[in-house]
Order: C-alpha cells, then structure tokens, then sequence
C-alpha cells in the first residue's frame, strides 16, 4: 500500500524545519522507523525515521528545502505497486489544507512538488468560507496569541498543522490575506488588520536586483531556522518578560585555588564554569522557590534541579540541560556538561537535551567581559551571568588593602515568578558557594 512520507512535527509548536540531507536514495527498501533523512529544526539538525516501510519510490523534496510541517516529502510504495497509486494520498492532503501535490509524475523532479505547495502569497483559501461552531477549533498557544492580537477569528483559519491544528504560519497567511484585500472580512477588526510584511515586501528592493544594477555593499547570509527562532524568543523575552537584575561580586581566590590543586594530576580539567554550575545547582536545592517557571494558569515549581548552560554554536546560542544537576557531583557536572557542549557544537542534540530547565547559566568569562546582564529564556524565571575573573583591589578580614581574585556575577529575574527579596536570598546562597568551595565537592 502506498505511504506518503511527511515532515514531522518535532518541536512544540513548530512550523516549519529543513530538510537538510536525504540519507537513503530513491529506490532503497526502507524499514519502519529507518532513519531516511535529516532536517534543522530550530535547535538541532536531527535524523528522522519512516512513518511506514517499503520502497523509497519518489522523493518530493530536495536537500535545502524549507518544509511545512505536515507536507508530503517522499512516496514510500509497496513492490509492484506504481506512483499513481499515490496520487490519491497527495490529492487528499490538499483537499484539507495542508501542504501537497495535486500532479505527481515519474518524470517529477525532486522538490516540484514541495515548491508547487508550499504556500508564498495570501489567498482567500486561508480561510474557510464560514465559521465552524460545531467543532473543536485545535490551534497552538502562539496562533492563539496571534489572532487575539489581529482580530482573527480561528474558526475561519484553515490549520496546515497535524490533524488539521491552526499553527502560526496559519494565522500569518491569514493576516496577511486580510492585509492584501483578499478576503472579505466581516467585522471591524478584521478589516482594520494591515501586515508588516506587506509593507516590507513593497518597501525592500530585491537583493537580485540590486546586484544587477551595482555592486552590493553587504553580503546576504539567509536566516537558519535556529537564528530565526533565537531572534524570535529574545525579542518576545524582553517585550513580555519585567526582567529585573542583581549583581553581586565573589571573592574567587579560594576556588581559583582549589581548581589548580585538583587539576594539577588530573588529564580533563575541572573548569572555574564547573564549579559555577555546581554552585548554581545546589543554590537552586537550598532556595527551591527560584526554581520555577512562570505559566498563565501557575507557577510551576520544579521537584529537581535541571539546570540549563549556554553554549555557543556556529549557528546561534544553544541551551542544553544537566538533569538532576543537584544531584551530580562536581567531576559528574564536569563531565555532562563537556558532552552536552560538544554536542551543540556538531549539531547532534535530541530534543530531549535541550528541552525544560528552570534556570540557565551563561558564562563569558572566558572571553574577558567584566560584567554583562543576560535575557531570560521563557518559561525558565533565571538565568545568572557570570563575568571573567579579575584581580582587583580588595579589603581583606583585617580592614587592609588587599589585591583579591573578584567574579561579578548577574541574576537576571522573571519579577512575574520571582520577588526581589527572594531572587537575593538565592544569590547570596551562590555566592557563599562560590567562595567556600570545599563544600562544591561534598
């Protein structure tokens, strides 16, 4: 029986993914669950199985394709059976609004079908002829938001997503149709609604073009799905997050220290960020209260201590989790958190590594900041920077001038989740950590 073969939604929420690399070829017998090709997803380049088994008959979507979630990319066939026995399946999806083909070939070159579907300008088929009240309208959290703010009523979106869900690509082309005078909206809201990105495209010349004419002064590097996801969250971050800051600076001489004495036999190195980790960790036990998320309906306090590190990429800044980061030892956070980092940097993490946390480090000592305050990753409610070491003046216990080994440290706080008096509870437990740090390896 013919199969056809769709981009999976593998991220909540998601939209879209790229299909980065066909691992099997057009005429390979492919088993249930067989890995076939790879796509980026906002995260990660991730491999992904067959939804069924058979012959690879036809591959609909070339590598370096961007791939709505839900379309048809490859034909899977039973033996003996012919391409026309698919013609049906593709026709189907159509008819329901997702991504398809409604002319499939033998003679159809890979990515015709993608690239006749995939959806580039607003029509009127965006929405259904009338609202339907009669059934469950499934839509994700950002459609939902999305349409609050346009005036869209969801029951006349036509969702591309599984199952039919409104995604919000969905409400996107929706605003964008109402916007092009596509549609004939009724209410005022729905009128009202003119697109940024209409004004964009009349307003921004062709990069083409502009190379046609002379020479261009900039480079165009296209957007990864990654750092479209990354600019999408920060800017989200700081417009709907009260951020507030707290800065404190440790006394880092005993640690400094102590990290050279364990160091001195040992072949991989305990870092001074390991030691911040582990002392992030255990102030997150001892003030359980920080270590939440924020939600509409409740807060949602964390019965462990999953601690998310940021970790730079050649394609943006990636967030993977040490879970049970409390629980670990110093050497096991060492460790986990060197095999989590050079899995960000080969593009290899599954969903599972880099999804949850409510608390994040990030560290840009290394690099010689003196100080800087980082954004908030939702839902997470901290997330504590940590500046380079530097030997500065210092009074010590007797009330003399000193030269001491000074970390200033910054607690970015969700005010929504977590109070002042609170988040300085938890920074004062860190920094006693830090600069007692015999007790990090208990």
């Amino acid at each position: 029986m013919a199969t056809i073969l769709r981009m999976p939604e593998v991220a909540a929420n998601a939209t879209h993914a790229t299909l980065v690399q066909w691992v099997r070829a057009e005429g390979d017998c492919i088993s249930l669950g067989e890995s076939i090709a790879e796509i980026e997803t906002d995260k990660a380049v991730i491999e992904i199985g067959a939804q069924g088994e058979g012959i690879l008959a036809k591959i609909l979507v070339k590598a370096g394709t961007d791939v709505a979630v839900g379309a048809a990319i490859a034909v899977l066939l039973a033996p003996g059976e012919s391409l026309d026995a698919a013609q049906g399946l593709l026709g189907q999806t159509t008819e329901r609004g997702s991504p398809g083909a409604s002319v499939l070939s033998a003679n159809s070159p890979p990515g015709e079908v993608a690239a006749a579907a995939k959806p580039t300008t607003a029509s009127a088929t965006t929405f259904e002829d009338a609202p339907v009240s009669s059934r469950r309208i499934f839509s994700s959290p950002v459609a939902r938001l999305l349409a609050r703010q346009n005036g869209i009523d969801l029951a006349r979106v036509r969702g591309s997503g599984p199952n039919g869900r409104v995604v919000k690509y969905d409400v996107m082309l929706a605003v964008a149709a109402i916007g092009a005078g596509s549609v004939n909206a009724t209410g005022a809201a729905m009128t009202r609604v003119v697109t940024a990105s209409a004004q964009v495209a009349t307003s921004v010349p062709s990069s083409r073009g502009a190379a046609a004419s002379e020479a261009s002064p900039w480079i165009e590097i296209p957007h990864t799905n990654m750092r479209r996801t990354i600019a999408r969250r920060l800017v989200e971050s700081k417009s709907t997050v009260p951020h507030f800051y707290l800065t404190a600076d440790c006394r880092v001489d005993r640690l400094v220290a102590l990290r050279a004495e364990l160091n001195e036999d040992r072949e991989q190195s305990i870092s001074l960020n390991d030691f911040v980790l582990r002392a992030a960790a255990l102030a997150l036990r001892e003030v359980p209260a920080v270590n939440v998320a924020w939600s509409e309906n409740a807060l949602l306090q964390f019965e462990r201590v999953d601690l998310a590190l940021a970790v730079s990429t050649p394609g943006g800044l990636m967030t993977p989790i040490i879970r049970d980061a409390a629980g670990r030892s110093l050497l096991e956070i060492s460790t986990e958190a060197r095999r989590l980092a050079e899995r960000a940097r080969a593009g290899q993490l599954r969903a599972e590594e880099f999804q949850g946390g409510g608390f994040c480090v990030s560290n840009l000592g290394m690099h010689g900041v003196d100080e800087f305050a980082a954004i908030i990753n939702p839902p997470q409610a901290g997330i504590l920077a940590v500046a380079a070491v530097r030997a500065q003046p210092v009074v010590n216990a007797d009330g003399q001038l000193a030269v001491g080994q000074v970390m200033r440290c910054t607690l970015s706080v969700d005010h929504r989740a977590v109070d002042g008096a609170l988040a300085a509870t938890w920074l004062a437990a860190y920094r006693r950590l830090v600069e007692t740090p015999v007790a990090l390896l208990i």
